[in-house]
């Protein structure tokens, strides 16, 4: 935000900005539709992994403190805090989408 002037705030000479392309690398992490289509159909043919399982069971008995000995299991088979708190999450989802197609029936 140049002013064209040598002194004082903004100083400089006035230029215009070139907006640089976005890296590749930026893209890290994000999933492709090629690979999200894969991942379903492998969801859907294989099912749950027998932890994802036993961690949807701890989810369906419930109980006050599912969430946290959920996390703990998780961490423990995934490794990371992070981890264990996506695959919480997703296997929340799986067991909201089987109940809603319970109930739907």
């Amino acid at each position: 935000m140049a002013n064209g002037i040598a002194k004082g705030k903004d100083s400089g000479y006035v230029v215009t900005k070139i907006d640089n392309k976005a890296k590749p690398s930026k893209r890290k992490g994000v999933c492709g539709k090629r690979v999200k289509l894969c991942r379903e159909i492998a969801r859907e043919v294989c099912g749950l992994s027998p932890y994802e399982r036993r961690i949807l069971d701890m989810i369906k008995t419930g109980g006050s403190a599912a969430d946290k000995r959920v996390y703990k299991f998780a961490k423990k088979r995934l490794g990371s805090h992070k981890r264990a708190l996506v695959k919480r999450e997703d296997i929340k989802a799986i067991n909201a989408a089987q109940r809603a197609k319970a109930a739907g029936l």
